[in-house]
């Protein structure tokens, strides 16, 4: 009867403004259902529990392939494709939440190769598996309608958070947060110790690295002989007192004493006069 009496409406276009209401709407039901929830008392899981969830997951199966009918196969798309293997990808990320202690391995050269080998391999086979896309421009529209988003979602983020009582920064507390840093800076040596300390870094001897040492060499000799024209000709004063002078002139009859030979002549005449002297004593 209702829709008896409805006449012929004019059909109005879905603005924007409309979306925007639309989804403020569904977001203040979503606020006011959660609102309406009571409190609830939690049950421990316990091992029974855990039988009979396992039992009624085990029976659900059983009956689901009972009443599995005859089906048509169809071909696998590279949607299908996709789908499969971000379903594989959310599997091991739920795998490895589960998974307990382990005891770690050291990370050799041989693994590094291995892990971009395959990082190498991924990105290929995912640029392959990339389709053809139609670019679309990013109007004034869009971007504003971007940033209404946002400031929305920012906006209901703070709303739902609660406030929280601050705590003043005892110096327990202080002496606690000391702890966990020194703590982590231990293990973060004693890491590094095991791992790196002692082991050469291996690094390729490509021809750009040895253009780029060429090129280093060339610099560094353009600017020590740049240096050296600019200090050339320069000299720096010294204040000449009795001590350097009498160094120098030290130095002045030690350098003639051996350029002249006078040493070694006044080793002679004192072994001449010696031998004088024996011979007149014998005489």
């Amino acid at each position: 009867l209702y829709k008896e009496s409805v006449g012929t409406g004019t059909p109005t276009p879905v603005t924007p403004e409309m979306e925007r209401v639309k989804r403020n709407q569904e977001i203040c039901s979503s606020v006011l259902y959660k609102e309406n929830i009571g409190k609830a008392t939690p049950t421990p899981v316990t091992p029974e529990m855990e039988r009979v969830k396992r039992n009624q997951e085990i029976i659900s199966s059983v009956l689901y392939k009972e009443n599995v009918g005859k089906v048509t196969p169809t071909p696998i798309t590279p949607e299908m494709e996709r789908v499969k293997r971000n379903q594989e990808i959310i599997s091991s990320v739920l795998y490895k939440e589960n998974v307990g202690q382990a005891t770690p391995t050291p990370l050799t050269p041989e693994m590094e190769r291995v892990k971009r080998n395959q990082e190498q391999i991924s990105s290929v086979a995912y640029r392959e598996g990339l389709g053809k896309a139609t670019p679309s421009p990013v109007t004034p529209e869009m971007e504003r309608v971007k940033r209404n988003q946002e400031q929305i979602s920012s906006v209901l983020y703070k709303e739902h958070m609660a406030k929280g009582t601050p705590t003043p920064l005892t110096p327990e507390m202080e002496r606690a947060k000391r702890n966990q840093e020194n703590i982590s800076s231990v293990l973060y040596s004693d890491s590094f110790r095991k791992q790196v300390q002692g082991k050469a870094a291996y690094v390729l001897d490509t021809p750009e690295m040895r253009r780029v040492r060429e090129t280093q060499k060339h610099i560094s000799t353009v600017k020590y002989h740049e240096d050296f024209e600019k200090s050339k000709g320069s000299f720096t004063p010294v204040v000449t007192d009795p001590i350097t002078e009498r160094v120098k002139k030290n130095m002045q009859d030690f350098s003639d004493i051996s350029y002249r030979g006078i040493q070694r002549r006044v080793v002679e005449m004192e072994r001449k006069r010696v031998d004088q002297d024996q011979e007149n004593i014998t005489g």
